[in-house]
């Protein structure tokens, strides 16, 4: 009988406790995700909580990471597939958005960590200077230049935007005002034309 990897059983082990802390989000909201609720709903010890994350912040910023590495992947597929007219493509950063907001346990009351601390993820960065930088970088090479402060600084601005309504939108309805949904697109939409033109030349 062959024996599973340590490796691959301390990420089987990570996934259990983070898939745990995110469904205790869903039922008690944050300050419910404590190490040994974290534990029972894991059917785990505390020990082992405590093995792979020494504090419930070390926790929260994992599943606040796993939450941005998901998020990006949902961005970038939704953006190979989008239609070619200009700035089509943020769509796909709403869309994402919007059904792990809707779908992704955990997501709507955690995101990336941002209402927790504005650098949860990073201590340079805000998360959404993070994620202007991350649009920039795949923006730039669907339309073949090299990013610059200006593309990234009114990305920026429009994820502020976004978020801002988008918090709005699933304060009171779990699914997403479609009102402040749709005022985010157009809203997201036209501020990206007009500042930043693309093709670029």
């Amino acid at each position: 009988m062959r024996t599973e990897p340590v490796q691959q059983r301390s990420a089987e082990r990570i996934t259990l406790l983070l898939d745990a802390a995110a469904a205790l989000i869903d039922d008690t909201g944050i300050d419910g995700v404590t190490t040994s609720a974290v534990a029972k709903r894991s059917r785990s010890s505390v020990g082992v909580v405590y093995r792979y994350f020494p504090n419930i912040q070390s926790l929260l910023r994992a599943l606040a990471a796993r939450n941005m590495e998901r998020y990006l992947e949902r961005v970038w597929e939704g953006v190979e597939n989008s239609p070619p007219e200009a700035w089509s493509s943020f769509d796909s950063t709403l869309d994402a958005f919007i059904e792990m907001t809707r779908n992704e346990p955990g997501f709507r009351a955690l995101r990336f960590g941002d209402v927790i601390d504005q650098r949860f993820l990073s201590p340079e960065l805000s998360n959404n200077a993070m994620l202007a930088r991350a649009f920039a970088e795949q923006v730039s090479r669907t339309y073949g230049f090299q990013p610059d402060d200006e593309l990234i600084f009114h990305l920026e601005v429009a994820i502020e935007i976004a978020s801002g309504l988008l918090t709005r939108a699933f304060q009171l309805d779990k699914n997403g005002d479609a009102r402040f949904i749709e005022a985010t697109r157009e809203l997201c939409g036209s501020y990206l034309r007009t500042h930043i033109p693309l093709p670029r030349t």
